[in-house]
Formats: C-alpha cells, sequence, structure tokens
C-alpha cells in the first residue's frame, strides 16, 4: 500500500513536472539553471525515480512559471442517508441551524469522553 501511495507521489510528481517545463517551452538543462540545480536532478524526477520534496517541486514548478497550490476536496457520495437529511436542514432558520449545532457539538463531546 505504502509503495504503491509512493508511486503514485512520484509519477504525479514526474508528471507535474514534466508539464510545467513542456507549458514554460523549458529543455531540463533551461529549467536547471532557472531553479539553481542540476539537469540530472530534473531528469530523475521526471523519470519517477525520485520523489522530490514539496519545496523543491514547488520552486522547480515556479522556475517554470507554475504556482502550486494544494487543494482538499471531499467529495459528493452519491446515494448517502446524510444527502436526505439536506432539505430538513435547509428548512431550519438560522437560530434552528445553530440549535443542530449546538446539539451536535454536545453529543461528540460527549463521545470522546466515554
Amino acid at each position: 500500500m505504502i509503495a504503491s501511495l509512493l508511486s503514485l507521489a512520484m509519477t504525479t510528481a514526474a508528471t507535474l513536472l514534466r508539464q510545467a517545463r513542456a507549458r514554460a517551452g523549458l529543455s531540463q538543462r533551461a529549467l536547471a539553471r532557472r531553479a539553481g540545480t542540476a539537469q540530472s536532478v530534473i531528469a530523475r524526477i521526471e523519470r519517477g525515480q525520485t520523489s522530490p520534496t514539496w519545496e523543491t517541486l514547488e520552486r522547480l514548478l515556479a522556475a517554470a512559471g507554475v504556482a502550486l497550490r494544494p487543494e482538499l476536496e471531499v467529495p459528493v457520495v452519491v446515494g448517502s442517508h446524510m444527502l436526505q437529511d439536506v432539505p430538513r436542514i435547509l428548512r431550519l432558520s438560522p437560530e434552528q441551524r445553530l440549535e443542530e449545532v449546538r446539539n451536535l457539538t454536545r453529543f461528540l463531546y460527549e463521545a470522546r469522553r466515554v
């Protein structure tokens, strides 16, 4: 599992870097010069032979004129029982919604104490 995640991370970094470099019209050597690193570093990352640190990837992408903005996205779960409650929640007044949040907070607090 960890090996497959690491492989995915390396592939993703490789793909991001290769695409950014291509969009900028830069050779590996030119990108390396801009980023202050060796061309062999760029080549190893693009081949997926090494996984750069987050800081290194940001620096290399910035040298190619691309900004990296990480975002977390919560996927919509189709058919979730929780979605059935949305219409009821939308009908509540702001005060009623706050009461729902208070109740949930109390519930979670008590659940953690057990």
